[in-house]
């Protein structure tokens, strides 16, 4: 079973759920391709109440933030997640202040979770592995996609996680789409609806992201010669000269 979960990080029901919704179902589709059961649970950052970290240092104890408000409502679903799939509006440049918070929290609080196994000497927080993509959209092209979704792959990376891209022509390091200045809730869906390039590739790159991060749970899991279904993809061939050598 691999467990999916798509995190809106939008203040509100648009853009950035259209595509979280495109990559979660290419999710659901590549389990059936390769044989693998898969859950798909979703969360969102609307209406929930996230303060940031005030570093009181007291989840470093056991792991339980003392700040008592939806954070840890949105931590256990992340934790019981193999995939994270978050789909991210870009809010001056970066992630939105509701999803730094949790960032935040969430990093502060793993090292309290293992403490009682590693004790003082543990310097870093240990390797959960969870695959996680990033989806982010903007009013343009150049509205800041890049920065935000590195954001999330460097909390990724400190977190012991593993970053995961989709198809290169798509994007470079997650999948992003831009709404040409149109600043409506549903611009993507409607634009996508008209045949619109610039929508299909916000939308083809989410689908992408969301099969490279399946395959990637896949082998973590299971191994590369124990996953063949995944490693036939021409796209791993790079790898697996490596594996059969």
């Amino acid at each position: 079973m691999i467990r999916v979960l798509g995190f809106c990080a939008s203040p509100r029901v648009g853009n950035s759920l259209f595509l979280l919704n495109q990559a979660l179902e290419s999710a659901k589709a590549r389990a059936a391709e390769l044989g693998e059961e898969v859950e798909i649970d979703t969360c969102t950052i609307r209406a929930k109440k996230l303060a940031g970290c005030v570093m009181c240092q007291g989840c470093m104890q056991d792991g339980i933030c003392r700040i008592k408000d939806d954070f840890g409502e949105l931590q256990e679903k992340w934790l019981k997640a193999d995939v994270v799939i978050y789909s991210v509006p870009v809010y001056h440049m970066g992630v939105p202040a509701q999803l730094k918070a949790f960032l935040d929290r969430l990093g502060n609080s793993s090292f309290g979770r293992y403490k009682k196994i590693f004790g003082e000497d543990m310097v870093t927080t240990p390797r959960p592995m969870k695959v996680i993509g990033c989806i982010s959209q903007g009013i343009h092209s150049n509205s800041g996609q890049e920065n935000t979704i590195l954001q999330i792959i460097n909390s990724a990376l400190i977190s012991g996680c593993v970053p995961v891209v989709g198809d290169m022509w798509e994007s470079y390091v997650g999948a992003g789409g831009w709404t040409l200045n149109d600043e409506s809730r549903n611009a993507l869906e409607k634009q996508f609806a008209a045949g619109e390039e610039s929508a299909r590739v916000a939308v083809v790159s989410s689908r992408s992201l969301a099969v490279r991060a399946m395959d990637l749970a896949v082998l973590l899991r299971n191994g590369a010669k124990n996953s063949p279904a995944v490693m036939k993809d021409p796209k791993y061939i790079a790898f697996k000269e490596t594996v059969n050598d």
